[in-house]
């Protein structure tokens, strides 16, 4: 869905990753826009986890603060035992196949929250409640808000904490959850006329980059990989290069913002213009927010 605009004339970065209080961020959607316009972005994605609930905040944000956004998701799947997240962008919200398995999903995540939550309970304060009271009404809840419920509860100091020890898979309450394959979440995307990227691909190391099952992702619509981002390491980013390179894939940069929830800054990586102009070109499934106040002046 080419898209009149010029994208290099933004007045700042891009960052195309970050969270909000529909998934595991802790700001709500107008305050992740209101945070890119303090860090000077010209453009930012809001990409919950398997939710669009946070869209339509977020682009009422972005046409007051003059941020063009970017919707998106964040797709959870899964390759043999580790965990592989996609990152769709400008997808329809309302196609078919993506709303089945969104909340085929959404439901799995709940499952499997709440039998964590009563293991954690048999040996600490914690109850149901106390995560529910930590996630916004209609968030996809997860073992983020298991996180926070620990944290006002006082049993860990913050979410690091929680994530390094009763939520980390060894802390012996970890109950895994089942997620469709990569190439299945790739293939969704693309036909809710979405744009599929990996997000952070070497942050568990490069297995799941191996050539066979990248061969396997770019066959299913893979666009891009998420090369700038804090988990993939130094030593591996040109290596995720070379692999763009070699399959034609376009090179992306983000902050994985979460709010309080992460260290990780608005910002702290970006994407060129010329990536960011290619996906929406790929795009066929909605809109970018252009505020009109960036439309009058391109």
């Amino acid at each position: 869905m080419p898209t009149a605009f010029d994208w290099h004339g933004l007045a700042g970065p891009i960052d195309l990753h970050a969270h909000s209080n529909a998934s595991d961020g802790t700001d709500a959607p107008r305050v992740l826009v209101e945070t890119a316009k303090r860090a000077g972005l010209g453009a930012v994605a809001i990409t919950d986890h398997d939710t669009t609930a946070g869209w339509q905040e977020a682009a009422e944000a972005a046409q007051e603060h003059g941020v063009a956004l970017i919707p998106g998701v964040e797709f959870s799947s899964q390759l043999e035992y580790r965990s592989v997240h996609i990152l769709g962008y400008l997808l329809d919200e309302h196609a078919p196949a993506f709303l089945e398995e969104r909340e085929r999903i959404r439901a799995e995540r709940l499952g499997r929250a709440k039998l964590m939550v009563e293991r954690i309970g048999a040996d600490h304060p914690l109850r149901w409640q106390h995560v529910v009271d930590e996630a916004r009404e209609g968030a996809t809840i997860g073992r983020p808000h298991i996180a926070d419920a620990l944290v006002a509860l006082g049993i860990v100091p913050d979410r690091s904490a929680a994530f390094d020890g009763i939520l980390h898979w060894r802390g012996g309450y970890y109950q895994p959850h089942r997620a469709p394959e990569p190439a299945h979440a790739v293939r969704i995307i693309r036909e809710a006329g979405g744009v599929p990227v990996i997000a952070h691909p070497a942050a568990r190391g490069r297995a799941m980059m191996e050539r066979d099952e990248l061969v396997k992702l770019v066959d299913a619509g893979l666009f891009g990989l998420e090369v700038f981002h804090r988990d993939n390491p130094e030593q591996d980013r040109e290596w995720l290069m070379e692999r763009a390179q070699e399959f034609d894939l376009v090179a992306t940069g983000s902050s994985d913002w979460h709010g309080r929830g992460k260290p990780n800054r608005m910002g702290e990586n970006t994407t060129a213009p010329v990536a960011l102009q290619l996906i929406v070109e790929e795009a066929s499934g909605t809109e970018p927010v252009i505020p009109t106040s960036l439309r009058s002046s391109d």
